[in-house]
């Protein structure tokens, strides 16, 4: 997609530049335990050096253009682009954080400016799947280490000394022997004459010498955010804009059949008002960006296209979803439980067998809802269409996959559209998805003006796509030594019963792998997998399968460790201990390898030792629950300490987070700030969260019936610790999140003896204190 016009990032760009010069042009609570390796730039890659290979991350065989990074004016003023969309995960920081270091420039003397979507200059240009670190930890900073090298070069030509003779510090490069200084301003105009050389890894730096890399830096976005200060999507403005509303049906694919067209175009403020179709109403609802049928309503601002929502009659063809319901679900789980399961996801040994012969077992059956994503900037985006062309401002996660869509919608060319980055107001996997960009492209290619379309909060938990819901059939066996020796499991899903090859298909991030964990540790198990059929769109949110994967598995090792008579620490560090059947694990990102026992084993050992696991009493009502889980390459283990009243009241005390994402933690100040955030989140879904469907319809449309956690209710203190370990960094934005819930859970019942196997906790009784 080709930039075009200029827009407010745009005009950043260019007056960063201006008044002096010539660009560059090719233009608290945190402690680290374990030093990284000396002399260790990010891994080794395959033929040693300290640089550090991509890891399978997806880092491009070459380095990337300096150009398309870095500028610098005559004046000294460094610009660095940030390519990646930013949701509120730090992105915009933490890229250009790992240029500025190698470049070898202080952050203050750093700005930052957002790049539209361009898949020729930028490499993954996403926000999701925490793969923003591991796929950009190499590249950026071999653009930062290729464009100090040149400096270098440059400073050396321009005084005839050996570069080898050159050393820099905060944007000059010296000359010690000659006691000589230019900063990299005067060069500007010389480099961007130069060729980008190759880059060879002892062109990076040694990260005892990082200055920014590892420090606890600023969100780059902060002042803005705090003074109010446009930044948001729902913030964006265009000369001429007009404002809209988009009404769909009360269940997924229903289709307009009669409305009062008239009278809605007459309202005040109204300026055009339309019905979009959607062929193929019974057609599957799980593709990101499939928008649905319904009535868009162009005003002159948006109270006058919502007014005028709110008076529409429409009578709707539903379809066939319309018979679908939440009690429906959950009796249909049941009945398929009672059948022959659909598929064999694995089966070792002889479970029924080790289960008749185990000294004890346990049993019962964990279920967890749909839930919404739920951001506090509901869907929107602003969209322009003339003479052919399409320029779009969105906040997506996945803004190049936006272009095939609306090319689909409107049936411009993907060459004449333009995507420009604009900052989200959370995402949490929901912006992943671009039906709201579809929409106002279409919209604004029939009203033939600007449009800016905001959904209503109403819209966005209505119109989802939904983390998926499940139900586990589960029973396990332990012998008389307190080990694990039988495990069975039957996985009822949601998807198509007859997919490919006559083998059920799961919907989107809802499957259960056969090495997960601990499905390698266990001599007899058998896991199977049926699905039932779907009304409801099903997408990623904030670690996808492991958000509601760990709170079963974890919460059900605790029943076992419990039957076994065993401390719930020193029962998981037992089961790590045994060998491994098969190797595997789900890492949730590419080329991350599988699960390892001993990175898991060290991040328990940790967690248990900051709390002091077990030597530490505690009043009667309060109790400790442990829980780990590995996801997107990340470990993490994390304690919860819960106080329970005989009213079902709960407060978390403490939560103790132990992680290791690998040897080296970029940001430290919005490391922790994620840990802490997907902690809350967390409770936030177990506590109170779940979207249900009567008739097709979904049925919490408003916080009320779909509560936010308060902030009288978040743990008093969050204490996290990473551990380095010798592996290339990885996000840690989603793993951080799953362990929490049946940490908590698990603590309950150590606190009163109730197993919450249900979610959200609030069915059961429970509530904050």
């Amino acid at each position: 997609m080709k930039k075009k016009s200029l827009d407010r990032r745009s005009f950043l760009r260019v007056t960063a530049l201006a008044g002096g010069g010539v660009a560059f042009g090719l233009v608290n609570n945190v402690l680290a335990q374990g030093p990284p390796p000396a002399g260790r730039g990010g891994g080794a890659p395959p033929a040693g050096g300290r640089g550090g290979g991509g890891g399978g991350f997806g880092a491009p065989a070459a380095p990337p253009k300096v150009e398309n990074y870095i500028q610098v004016a005559a004046d000294g003023t460094v610009t660095i682009m940030a390519k990646n969309p930013e949701v509120g995960q730090g992105i915009r920081t933490m890229l250009p954080m790992l240029i500025a270091d190698e470049l070898d420039v202080d952050w203050k003397d750093v700005k930052i400016v957002q790049t539209d979507v361009d898949a020729v200059k930028y490499n993954g240009q996403i926000a999701g799947g925490s793969t923003a670190t591991p796929q950009n930890w190499v590249p950026m900073r071999q653009v930062g280490a290729i464009a100090r090298s040149m400096f270098k070069t440059a400073a050396a030509q321009q005084w005839n000394v050996m570069e080898a003779e050159c050393t820099t510090g905060s944007g000059k490069v010296y000359h010690k022997a000659s006691n000589r200084s230019i900063g990299y301003g005067a060069l500007a105009s010389k480099v961007a004459t130069m060729p980008q050389p190759a880059f060879v890894d002892a062109m990076y730096k040694d990260p005892k010498d990082y200055k920014i890399i590892g420090k606890p830096i600023v969100n780059s976005d902060i002042k803005a955010i705090i003074t109010g200060k446009p930044l948001f999507t729902i913030d964006m403005e265009l000369p001429g804009m007009m404002y809209a509303v988009y009404q769909k049906g009360p269940s997924f694919g229903a289709k307009v059949k009669t409305w009062n067209e008239a009278e809605i175009k007459k309202m005040p403020g109204v300026k055009n008002a339309f019905v979009i179709t959607r062929d193929n109403p019974d057609g599957p609802m799980i593709n990101g960006g499939d928008f649905q049928e319904g009535i868009a309503i162009v005003g002159e601002h948006w109270w006058a296209a919502q007014s005028a929502r709110k008076k529409l009659v429409v009578t709707w063809d539903e379809g066939s979803r319309a018979t679908h319901s939440s009690v429906g679900y959950a009796a249909k789980a049941v009945e398929l439980n009672n059948g022959k399961p659909m598929a064999t996801t694995r089966n070792d040994g002889d479970v029924d067998k080790a289960l008749a012969s185990a000294a004890k077992t346990a049993e019962g059956m964990y279920s967890y809802p749909f839930i919404s994503h739920a951001p506090l900037e509901p869907q929107n985006c602003t969209a322009r269409v003339e003479n052919g062309k399409c320029e779009i401002w969105s906040s997506s996660q996945i803004p190049a996959s936006a272009g095939g869509l609306i090319t689909q919608a409107t049936g411009i060319a993907a060459p004449d559209i333009t995507m420009h980055m604009i900052r989200g107001g959370g995402g949490f996997g929901r912006r992943l998805t671009n039906d709201y960009a579809v929409e106002a492209a279409k919209i604004a290619q029939v009203a033939g003006v600007p449009v800016k379309l905001l959904w209503s909060r109403e819209d966005d938990l209505a119109n989802d796509y939904y983390r998926c819901g499940g139900y586990h059939f589960l029973k396990g066996g332990v012998d008389a030594d307190g080990n694990l020796v039988a495990w069975r499991n039957h996985f009822v899903n949601y998807g198509n019963p007859a997919g490919p090859n006559g083998q059920p298909q799961a919907t989107g991030s809802s499957s259960l792998s056969g090495t997960e964990f601990p499905h390698n540790f266990i001599p007899n198990i058998a896991v199977f997998t049926s699905v039932q059929p779907i009304a409801i769109r099903t997408g990623s949110l904030r670690a996808p399968n492991s958000n509601s994967l760990a709170f079963v598995i974890q919460s059900f090792i605790d029943e076992m460790a419990h039957a076994a008579g065993k401390d719930p620490l020193e029962f998981r560090l037992a089961l790590l201990s045994k060998t491994q059947s098969a190797p595997g694990g789900r890492g949730g990102a590419p080329g991350g390898g599988g699960f390892s026992a001993e990175r898991t084993k060290g991040v328990l050992q940790m967690v248990g030792d900051m709390c002091n696991w077990g030597k530490t009493t505690l009043p009667k009502g309060t109790a400790r629950g442990i829980a780990f889980h590995f996801s997107h390459n990340g470990y993490f283990a994390e304690v919860a300490e819960v106080k329970v009243d005989a009213a079902k009241k709960i407060k978390v005390n403490k939560v103790w987070v132990a992680a290791d994402v690998g040897r080296q933690i970029i940001n430290q100040s919005m490391a922790i700030n994620m840990c802490q955030g997907a902690i809350v989140d967390g409770m936030s879904a177990m506590m109170g969260q779940e979207i249900t469907l009567a008739k097709g319809s979904v049925q919490e449309t408003n916080f009320d019936k779909y509560p936010l956690m308060r902030m009288s209710a978040c743990p008093a203190d969050i204490e996290v610790k990473f551990l380095l370990s010798d592996n290339n960094p990885t996000g840690l934005g989603e793993p951080s999140m799953p362990p929490i819930l049946p940490a908590v859970a698990n603590a309950i019942f150590s606190a009163n003896g109730d197993r919450v196997r249900e979610l959200p906790m609030r069915k059961h009784g429970y509530s904050w204190a």
